[in-house]
């Protein structure tokens, strides 16, 4: 574990990471390789050319490292490291894209299995999922007809009359699925499963089907044609006024509601339906002010929805919902982002702390401070965040998330932060060990702590000849 913090240290020179590098402790090389926030090229070119495929496959999920640096692997030899690449960092926060060229190069080599990871992973932006639709290579058009409710008429036309058999199969099969006729042949020779969900919920449903799903009173039949696109205006119209408050809400978020059914539901006894109407592209500023919406402060506050496709105009909205959606976009402009950071909405605040990479530093701390749900922390790891002074101010704070600011000054106390690495929470005490302003001598103590050691280790202030003790060891 003492190793596994030094391979975190920032001041960890080249021949102390490539050591590292080669010790074959699963841990360790965990650290390094996917943990690790700085790379010097000498150290990547090391990593995306070595031996082992867990080795190059942990560089290829670091949330840290640009999209160009990971597409180095793109065409490694093995197909876990390829795997790894596609899959993306994970789904702790919005990945950036990769970059075009490694993005094609996936799509016109990788299989079906590594294909799906990629799409699943939110790495390509839209432009590219839909410009696949027309890609050179049959395969990527095949792929290219998953987003054939975005395709305009003419490009799915061209899909449904491509030369290739398999895009044209595929096309059509997908067309089908806006046939009730077919469906219903389907939906009746299929027994309950999630395949026959995925027809009531996307495809279209003939007039017997939604007879049954209706006559069946299972609500979660009746969800289905809340939520399906084709289910007739009529019976759209009754489920607005279902009892079950989740069913409203369904038929609340549909496209194209009628006019007199988005007045309806927007006087609906329960908050929820209420705000999702309030958000409804139809309606005017004055008409979203007019909902009795409700605004929740204290939860994660993420839209659940591509950051990139919010119109950039909501930015300006007297809606926050709205406000919020734009602020998850991590390209906004800077004039934007300067005027959300002043937003009045704390989860706008937040969302743009947590997303963009110019958020100003004053506010990631005021997010810090006023922000207590989930992802909190996340906020003290960002590149921006501001250090200088926070062990004076916050030191002695009761809070022991606030204490835990006073950990990040490189120029606190060396008395308090030595006496921070006493405190009774773990996180302060972790911080702390993780200073450089910690004294030397209770700094080497530490190295031998096993709850503090790998902090220690990764403190930028360990003497370099200490950390290759340490390896010698």
């Amino acid at each position: 574990m003492v190793l596994a913090g030094l391979a975190l240290n920032p001041a960890a020179p080249l021949d102390v990471l490539l050591r590292l590098l080669e010790s074959g402790d699963g841990a360790v090389v965990s650290a390094l390789c996917r943990r690790r926030r700085t790379f010097p090229e000498e150290l990547v070119e090391a990593i995306v050319h070595h031996d082992a495929p867990r080795v190059r496959g942990a560089f290829a999920r670091n949330p840290h490292v640009s999209g160009e640096l990971r597409g180095r692997l793109v065409e490694d030899e093995h197909w876990l490291v390829r795997l790894r690449l596609a899959s993306g960092p994970g789904w702790d926060a919005w990945p950036r894209h990769l970059p075009d060229w490694v993005l094609d190069r996936m799509y016109t080599t990788y299989d079906g299995d590594g294909l799906q990871e990629l799409i699943a992973s939110r790495q390509a932006p839209l432009r590219v999922l839909l410009a696949n639709s027309a890609h050179p290579m049959a395969s990527v058009r095949r792929y290219g007809t998953g987003m054939w409710s975005l395709l305009p008429e003419e490009r799915r036309a061209a899909l449904l009359a491509d030369p290739h058999p398999d895009v044209r199969a595929t096309a059509a099969g997908i067309q089908a699925q806006d046939d009730a006729e077919e469906m219903e042949r389907q939906w009746r020779a299929i027994p309950p499963s999630h395949a026959r969900t995925h027809i009531e919920v996307n495809c279209r449903l003939s007039p017997a089907m939604v007879e049954e799903l209706l006559r069946t009173r299972d609500p979660d039949d009746v969800w289905c044609l809340a939520h399906n696109y084709s289910t007739p205006p009529e019976v759209v119209a009754s489920l607005a006024e279902h009892p079950a408050a989740r069913i409203r809400l369904k038929v609340a978020a549909r496209d194209g509601l009628p006019r007199e059914l988005i007045d309806l539901l927007a006087r609906d006894p329960d908050p929820e339906v209420r705000t999702v109407v309030s958000v409804r592209p139809e309606l005017t500023e004055e008409e979203r002010a007019a909902v009795d919406y409700v605004v929740d402060l204290d939860e994660d506050f993420t839209p659940d929805e591509d950051p990139y496709r919010a119109p950039l105009a909501h930015a300006r909205s007297a809606h926050p919902l709205l406000r919020r959606r734009v602020a998850y976009n991590p390209a906004l402009p800077a004039e934007l982002v300067a005027l959300l950071a002043a937003d009045e909405d704390l989860g706008v605040r937040v969302l743009l702390a947590q997303h963009h990479p110019d958020a100003p530093p004053e506010l990631l701390l005021r997010c810090y401070l006023e922000y207590t749900g989930p992802h909190r922390d996340r906020l003290l790891a960002l590149p921006r965040f501001p250090v200088a002074g926070l062990a004076a101010r916050f030191g002695a704070a009761e809070d022991r998330a606030v204490r835990l600011l006073a950990t990040l000054d490189p120029e606190a106390d060396p008395g308090l932060v030595d006496a921070l690495t006493r405190d009774p929470e773990p996180k302060v005490r972790a911080g702390a060990a993780r200073n450089p302003a910690l004294p030397q001598a209770r700094l080497h103590q530490l190295l031998d702590d096993q709850e503090l050691g790998a902090d220690a280790a990764a403190n930028p202030a360990l003497p370099v000849a200490t950390m290759r003790r340490l390896l010698d060891a």
